[in-house]
């Protein structure tokens, strides 16, 4: 019987066909000749305990000005599907929560959904490295603008970054005699009421900020290292960084083995670590990108590799 796969996305239209990572899990997936089915949030809705959703039958072509089609839509139960893939990009928002709930009753009904619905609700890209306090840099996170002063003040130079936030976005560096430092304090709190993560700043982001590749615990055996733009501090491709691939280091494959059980325990089949110089700063589980990119420098089938696990978890 053909695998039915569903995708929950932003708008597929509009997204960059040579950089999308979940267009290239789409196509790995109809290579199999799986049957695609695609989805926003607003097309989910609950009823008397059971997920539906309103599903357009989805086409997807290797071109790129051309790369899928849809069918009319039509209104069936989720766990009609085997597998639905969660890649709605951040914030992390209550209508994002909501969606897990409602992905989660799927799940209940017997679909895998990719990432594990609970499993993203509870590791927050930024602060689940506190749950492996050994591979990361000295980290404190607080809506207290004293106690992120202190931080600084402890520190000399260091990074300030909100919880929920995604593509380098709000990312400041903070060094002591910052003529800015209460209002950027101030801003990314909200005076006071937001928390915040501080770590200490890491002179190697000169060399890339390493996103790491982890299917089912297992990491890609290179990296991608998004090598900050002149005059930037941040290694984010939508910041401008440049992307070049290097083999992981003993660190790096350390800290995979640090983090990769925890991932595979908790459903987390596709996360992306990002790791500066010798440390882990962020755990990326909503929807990690990097596949084309790491595809195209190794020729490789990063996608194919993760459709591989899923198949396997399914006939399980």
């Amino acid at each position: 019987m053909t695998t039915k796969l569903g995708v929950v996305m932003d708008p597929i239209g509009e997204i960059n066909f040579h950089k999308d990572s979940t267009l290239a899990m789409l196509l790995a997936a109809s290579k199999r000749g799986w049957d695609l089915y695609y989805m926003e949030q607003g097309d989910l809705f609950l009823e008397d305990g059971r997920c539906h959703a309103r599903l357009a039958q989805l086409d997807i072509r290797a071109d790129e000005n051309d790369w899928f089609s849809l069918s009319d839509t039509h209104t069936a139960p989720l766990d009609k599907l085997d597998v639905i893939l969660m890649r709605k990009d951040p914030p992390v928002d209550m209508e994002f929560i909501y969606t897990t709930f409602l992905l989660e009753r799927a799940a209940a009904h017997g679909t895998l959904v990719v990432n594990k619905p609970a499993a993203i609700r509870n590791a927050n890209e930024k602060l689940y490295t506190a749950w492996f306090p050994q591979c990361g840099p000295p980290t404190r996170v607080s809506r207290d603008i004293r106690i992120l002063k202190s931080f600084l003040a402890e520190h000399g130079d260091i990074i300030v970054k909100p919880l929920d936030g995604m593509g380098g976005m709000s990312v400041f560096r903070i060094q002591q005699d910052d003529p800015n430092l209460n209002v950027i304090l101030e801003t990314i709190t909200g005076n006071g009421t937001i928390s915040t993560m501080a770590q200490r700043y890491i002179p190697e982001i000169t060399e890339g900020d390493k996103r790491i590749l982890m299917i089912n615990g297992e990491p890609f055996p290179q990296a991608l290292a998004r090598i900050p733009a002149s005059g930037e501090t941040r290694g984010n491709l939508a910041a401008g960084a440049k992307g070049a691939g290097i083999d992981l280091s003993d660190r790096d494959l350390w800290i995979c083995t640090q983090v990769g059980p925890a991932l595979r325990a908790q459903g987390l089949l596709f996360v992306g670590l990002d790791i500066i110089g010798d440390y882990l700063t962020e755990i990326n589980v909503t929807s990690p990108t990097c596949i084309r990119e790491l595809d195209k420098l190794y020729n490789a089938d990063i996608a194919g590799q993760l459709m591989d696990v899923i198949d396997t978890q399914l006939q399980a």
